[in-house]
């Protein structure tokens, strides 16, 4: 799993708007990554809405979502919820690959690959500051405030 002090994954990837996201929009500021399952599941949305919320406590950090999930569904769950940032589809899970996120689980008794829920602070330089990994959704836009 990608740690502090590794720079970023380089990624060339599309957003709920179609529009192209790559590590150099990262750079320049601040930046919180989230990592979730899957867009519209209750643990999900809860994680958007309290990022949504909190993103003027965030002292100018951006905040970008990564799901599996297609720039479609992205564009739905956005505009269900008036998401202010952007959603990046990994539809082909390679960003969550490199950065050690594609992990087997489990639910119910059976195994299936998926993302497991973390979260990455960056630098300007796209270099990781701060990892929370395996994030509890509810609570968890306060703790990146209080780490701001």
């Amino acid at each position: 799993m990608l740690q502090a002090g590794q720079p970023f994954p380089d990624f060339d990837l599309l957003d709920q708007d179609g529009s192209r996201i790559t590590l150099g929009d990262l750079k320049g500021g601040r930046t919180i990554v989230y990592f979730y399952p899957k867009d519209d599941t209750p643990g999900c949305t809860v994680e958007a809405c309290e990022l949504n919320e909190s993103v003027p406590t965030f002292a100018g950090a951006r905040v970008f979502g990564v799901s599996p999930d297609s720039p479609k569904s992205h564009k739905k769950f956005a505009t269900k919820f008036s998401l202010t940032f952007s959603l990046i589809a990994d539809t082909d899970h390679t960003l969550a690959e490199a950065c050690g996120l594609w992990v087997e689980k489990s639910m119910y008794g059976k195994t299936y690959m998926g993302v497991q829920r973390s979260t990455f602070l960056l630098d300007e330089n796209g270099v990781v500051q701060k990892v929370w990994e395996k994030v509890t959704p509810k609570g968890h836009a306060a703790e990146i405030a209080a780490a701001l």
